[in-house]
């Protein structure tokens, strides 16, 4: 009797998440069909978003109005993300069904949320933000920056925008400079960090993301918004930061390249980290 209640259960789990994945994979974007497929840009453009909310794991993918004039970006973006979304469940599926399922405790949750944050005659950049949440004693979330070159049609990485070779010290020490005044602000008394640290340190800005930053002068980046995750310089309860440096503390080191899509002033300087 036991082996035929687990069998019993067992499909009806499936037939749960079989029932859940055609009702809520569609997105008011989708096709008719509910299909998740990328349809290549020059016939069609691929959907502003995904969701799946299964027994195991709720996804939700989100991108913004300004990937739409970047068809080729906007539909390697999205197919990328909602195949990341898709392993997700496949993960949190495979292993609550090996601990055995629970319709007690809530369901993972993973949602990937990019966002416009700047861009210029060449540029166009992207914040990404991932929430993870699998059952720890706290949520994640990672952000990120997408750096996309409008006249070549392809990503690139954010050490490009600098000289090969470039001595990187002078904003190396801008970026703790400004990290330590939000440190200080936020969690008052904690010891400043610095770029050699044993158990919290600065990070190199060469291996920090950032995203540009608008300012004055339309069609041009004014300085860039480096993020900085939570443990990198404090513990997790300060959470993370947003910092935003002026062109003017790196536009030495710019490749000639991209020093034409900086000029203007940031309205904002220092710790710019939205609050909730």
């Amino acid at each position: 009797m036991k082996t035929v209640r687990a069998l019993i259960l067992t499909a009806a789990i499936a037939s749960t998440l079989a029932a859940c994945n055609r009702d809520r994979e569609t997105s008011p974007d989708a096709p008719a069909t509910g299909t998740a497929s990328v349809v290549a840009p020059a016939t069609a453009a691929a959907p502003m978003g995904f969701d799946s909310d299964t027994p195991f794991a709720k996804v939700k993918l989100t991108l913004p109005d300004a990937i739409k004039a970047q068809p080729d970006l906007h539909a390697s973006l999205y197919a990328k993300e909602v195949q990341t979304l898709r392993q997700f469940v496949e993960g949190a599926q495979g292993e609550r069904a090996e601990a055995g399922f629970d319709e007690d405790r809530p369901p993972y949750e993973k949602t990937i949320a990019v966002t416009a944050a700047g861009e210029t005659t060449g540029l166009l950049s992207l914040k990404r933000m991932d929430f993870d949440y699998s059952g720890g004693a706290h949520p994640n979330t990672i952000t990120t920056g997408i750096l996309w070159d409008k006249t070549a049609k392809r990503q690139v990485p954010g050490t490009a925008l600098f000289r090969a070779g470039a001595d990187m010290t002078a904003l190396d020490r801008a970026l703790c400079a400004a990290l330590n005044t939000a440190k200080a602000a936020r969690s008052p008394g904690s010891p400043p960090v610095t770029l050699t640290g044993s158990d919290w340190s600065c990070p190199k800005a060469a291996a920090t993301p950032f995203v540009l930053t608008g300012g004055s002068m339309p069609g041009k980046a004014a300085g860039l918004t480096f993020l900085v995750g939570p443990y990198q310089i404090g513990p997790y309860s300060d959470g993370a930061y947003e910092i935003a440096l002026p062109a003017s503390d790196f536009q030495s080191l710019l490749a000639p390249q991209w020093a034409g899509e900086f000029a203007g002033t940031l309205s904002r300087t220092g710790d710019v980290t939205p609050t909730r």
